[in-house]
């Protein structure tokens, strides 16, 4: 082990980060220009864009899940995370070259239609980047403490990988999105096996909550993992329905089942968030907690993917003057700005905040103001520098919706199972992402004004901020130092007085 990781040193927590921040750079080529492509060079309409956007959830629905499984028991080239690190980078990596070739892929296979190709491209890309994500984040929790330690793991990993996001967009608005593709391609690959050759894993993950034997057999059953993630239930039937419905190729000009899903979600969320964790044993109030998380972050995800995807719909709209390149430029631009500002945050601001006042309480702060910039957005974006500008508001929400949940779930569950419920966790992104791009997408295409996409964006974002008031929180750092100083003042004085 070097010197660095056993003192848990700056350069160690960004060293640890870049694996992390491989896969980011990987998924901002991928937000910046996927949508901007297939518009503007493969002639492809909004809905089937959405379509090419739902295959990424899937294969993470899958891919998280299973590599957290197996990374959880695993041992080989001298790691557990290691492996799946390095070889997602790689495959990223190669996606990432094939993305601008679509048409050069779909010709050498001798296939006509480009829907098939863009798909089965977009797929490779998201699980190869949902491979390296999740070992990227539970090997955080594997070499560091719970508290302080663990909360600066994390807004480290988003302050280094927010940096070079802040890169990848900025090369996108200078030199163009092509340029931004190959970069990034090679970026992935060097940033996700050097670094991971650094850090040592440690053989044995520690088991911090006893559990019954019972429990111990079945935490990777079917079943199990059902109940785990119940707040979801209500995406997962949607998503069921909207699949089905696009491979058999029935047309619907009703929002019947949209309604019908929305209650459900609005349900098992609701129960989840009610639910108490007080007279439960320490593993029942673990996933109680867990779950809450879930139900929160889930219309997070419904907000921020919206954006992600639909931007493109809501400029050609309110920016009808703008070429194909401009367009592109503007949302290398805005995401830039948004990139940015969540650099900055997590490390300098977030953690101490965090650690005085509580990690959730300052994460919903940070949703509510997204919320408010969404609205904001849907009113006056159609003015380019007002867009900027707002974009800089909206990051302060997103520096904290890819750096604060992870501190917060990963102290909720058990240790030794890091990568199950870090896959698991993803359901919270990947499911929501399903819905924007299967059910959100097709409204945003029927609707004349594109101002609807923020406005989605908002309520989403609102509903989540007033969800996270219910989410527990340990005691912060500052608190819990607190304690131990008055305790060992008391004990001071009473060896004292004997």
């Amino acid at each position: 082990m070097f010197k660095m990781q056993r003192n848990l040193s700056n350069t160690f927590f960004i060293l640890l980060s870049m694996p992390a921040t491989a896969m980011g750079f990987a998924l901002s080529v991928q937000i910046s220009a996927l949508s901007w492509i297939l518009t503007t060079q493969y002639g492809l309409d909004i809905h089937q864009v959405g379509l090419v956007w739902a295959a990424g959830p899937i294969a993470g629905i899958l891919g998280q899940v299973i590599v957290g499984i197996i990374s959880d028991n695993v041992w080989f080239w001298n790691g557990r995370r290691r492996p799946f690190i390095i070889i997602g980078g790689v495959l990223a990596s190669m996606m990432l070259l094939a993305l601008p070739n679509i048409d050069v892929v779909s010709s050498s296979l001798g296939i006509t239609g480009l829907m098939g190709i863009a798909i089965a491209i977009a797929l490779t890309l998201d699980l190869s980047i949902n491979v390296s994500f999740n070992p990227t984040r539970a090997i955080i929790a594997d070499v560091t403490p719970e508290g302080e330690k663990r909360t600066k793991g994390y807004t480290w990993m988003q302050t280094v990988s927010g940096t070079f996001g802040v890169l990848a967009y900025a090369i996108g608005a200078i030199w163009g999105n092509h340029a931004l593709i190959y970069f990034g391609a090679g970026l992935v690959l060097v940033l996700s096996i050097l670094p991971a050759l650094f850090v040592k894993e440690p053989r044995d993950l520690a088991t911090e909550k006893p559990e019954p034997e019972a429990v111990k057999k079945d935490h990777a059953s079917f079943k199990t993992i059902l109940l785990n993630i119940k707040p979801l239930w209500g995406f997962i039937l949607y998503d069921i329905y909207a699949i089905g419905l696009h491979l058999s190729g029935i047309k619907t000009d009703h929002y019947w089942a949209e309604l019908i899903a929305l209650v459900l979600i609005i349900y098992f969320v609701a129960r989840t968030l009610f639910a108490s964790e007080k007279n439960k044993s320490p593993v029942e109030a673990g996933i109680i907690g867990f779950r809450k998380v879930l139900a929160a972050h889930s219309f997070s995800w419904i907000g921020v993917q919206t954006m992600f995807v639909f931007i493109i719909a809501f400029l050609q709209d309110k920016m009808p003057g703008a070429g194909s390149e401009e367009l592109g430029r503007i949302i290398a631009i805005s995401f830039l700005i948004l990139s940015a500002v969540a650099a900055v945050l997590p490390a300098l601001i977030l953690e101490p905040l965090a650690n005085r006042v509580g990690r959730a309480r300052v994460h919903t702060f940070c949703i509510a103001s997204m919320a408010v910039g969404y609205l904001l957005v849907s009113l006056f974006g159609s003015h380019l520098y007002v867009l900027y500008a707002l974009m800089a508001v909206l990051g302060i929400g997103w520096s904290a919706i890819i750096s604060l949940p992870f501190a917060i779930m990963s102290e909720k569950v058990e240790q030794s199972r890091m990568g199950l419920y870090m896959g698991l966790f993803n359901l919270s992104v990947v499911l929501p992402q399903l819905l924007v791009s299967l059910g959100i997408g097709l409204f945003i295409s029927r609707v004349a004004d594109k101002g609807v996409v923020f406005q989605i964006s908002a309520a989403a974002l609102a509903v989540s901020a007033l969800a996270w008031t219910l989410v527990s929180d340990k005691k912060s750092v500052a608190q819990t130092l607190a304690v131990k100083q008055d305790k060992a003042i008391n004990s001071s004085g009473m060896a004292g007085e004997q």
